[in-house]
């Protein structure tokens, strides 16, 4: 008896990468981009300009999200070790179509 979403023996899941979560990506990309927004000198931190420590909160914004989008996005166990089992079948050649002799 098998279940209605298990892909056949020796067949990997199928694996989409359109999941939304993965726009969540484009924040840290956009946002150092958008340069006017921390233009200036003030407020300071610990004598840095606030044009340099927001560079690195966009270091730290960028790790976060990615770290989000890979969390949300992960296939599951049963889909790892599926896909572990469909990459470890021995390859199978299909049958000639032209009567069985190859050339």
């Amino acid at each position: 008896m098998s279940s209605q979403g298990a892909p056949p023996a020796g067949v990997a899941p199928r694996r989409s990468d359109r999941s939304p979560w993965n726009w969540l990506l484009v924040v840290p990309i956009v946002v150092p981009l958008l340069v006017p927004l921390y233009n200036h000198r003030d407020p300071e931190l610990f004598g840095w300009p606030f044009f340099y420590w927001v560079q690195l909160v966009f270091v730290a914004l960028g790790v976060l999200s990615t770290g989000l989008v890979y969390r949300t996005t992960r296939r599951s166990s049963s889909d790892r070790e599926a896909a572990r089992r469909a990459a470890d079948a021995p390859l199978t050649r299909p049958a000639a179509q032209d009567g069985g002799t190859d050339r």
